[in-house]
């Protein structure tokens, strides 16, 4: 018994400082009013019946308060009569779950920032799937569903993927993107599974942008200006198959854009060996590779912006 609350104890401390790390550098972070920090920041709790999602019945996506990375859909949404908006369902990768030390119960915070939503309990047969991540409304944002049909994705590798975000997180119109990987066939990978070179995936990047303020072949261009599509083995000092060069194309139109870019570098003289592939699954990269340049204040040592168009 006092074993497991040791390691309850030690799981529940390495959040803590995890969280207290990410909320260090607020560049990148909404602000907080004092009431939001209680909560966010020193995981208080807001009481029952107040919060503004309880019985909130809207279309859309729910997202972090602090980072804006989105958590819940509102088809997972369910009434527990808890006096808390109830999920059955967060989405993938976006909610770590942490031992209380107490080890009575589970906390829910966001995965990309370390803020405390609130507590995830199982077995109450609320819902088929037996889930109900009991979550403060202080710790959510709500983007509506034809806000969110609004906008685009696209799906690019070119080397180590801290660079290239560093890129595109500049460019206007880019709403928000994340690293990780895709190309593959292992579930779930690490940063250890791909740089052992075992499951296909490479380092990549997927870009939320609005269409009406960047269109994708705008995205697109940018991509090939930002690494050397000419280089087969990597992409500057970093060699091998997790640093290729290759679009993940959505559909058709995402796909032709793409190959009349390459037309158009290969016209003026560009050895490009950009592959193009239809996008599959893509796995979000561990916290600390996200945002990565601007967390350490320098910049990228591989990629450098080439005029090519």
């Amino acid at each position: 018994m006092g074993s497991n609350i040791i390691k309850s104890l030690l799981v529940f401390l390495i959040g803590w400082l995890t969280a207290c790390a990410q909320n260090s550098d607020d560049m990148k972070f909404n602000p907080l009013t004092p009431e939001e920090e209680k909560v966010i920041l020193y995981k208080g709790t807001e009481r029952p019946f107040t919060g503004k999602y309880v019985d909130f019945k809207e279309d859309g996506t729910y997202t972090c308060k602090q980072c804006g990375t989105p958590l819940f859909r509102s088809e997972d949404k369910f009434d527990s009569d808890c006096g808390w908006p109830s999920f059955d369902d967060e989405i993938e990768g976006a909610v770590k779950r942490i031992p209380d030390a107490d080890g009575l119960r589970t906390e829910i915070v966001c995965s990309n920032c370390g803020g405390h939503l609130g507590h995830v309990f199982k077995g109450e047969r609320f819902t088929d799937k037996n889930t109900r991540h009991c979550v403060n409304s202080i710790s959510l944002n709500f983007i509506p569903e034809n806000i969110m049909n609004k906008t685009d994705t696209a799906i690019f590798a070119g080397g180590c993927f801290w660079g290239v975000e560093y890129y595109m997180q500049k460019e206007p119109g880019v709403i928000s993107t994340t690293v990780g990987y895709t190309g593959g066939t292992k579930k779930n990978p690490t940063y250890e599974d791909v740089c052992s070179h075992i499951t296909g995936h490479v380092e990549a990047i997927e870009i939320v942008f609005d269409p009406e303020k960047a269109s994708y072949e705008k995205i697109a261009r940018l991509f090939f200006e930002i690494h050397d599509p000419t280089q087969a083995n990597g992409q500057g000092p970093d060699i091998g198959e997790q640093y290729l060069s290759e679009i993940f194309y959505r559909n058709d139109e995402q796909k032709e854009i793409a190959e009349k870019l390459i037309a158009i570098l290969k016209n003026k003289g560009f050895n490009v060996v950009t592959r193009l592939r239809k996008a599959t699954e893509f796995w979000k990269a561990e916290n600390y590779h996200q945002d990565y340049y601007e967390h350490k204040g320098s910049l990228p040592y591989c990629h450098g912006y080439t005029k090519r168009f």
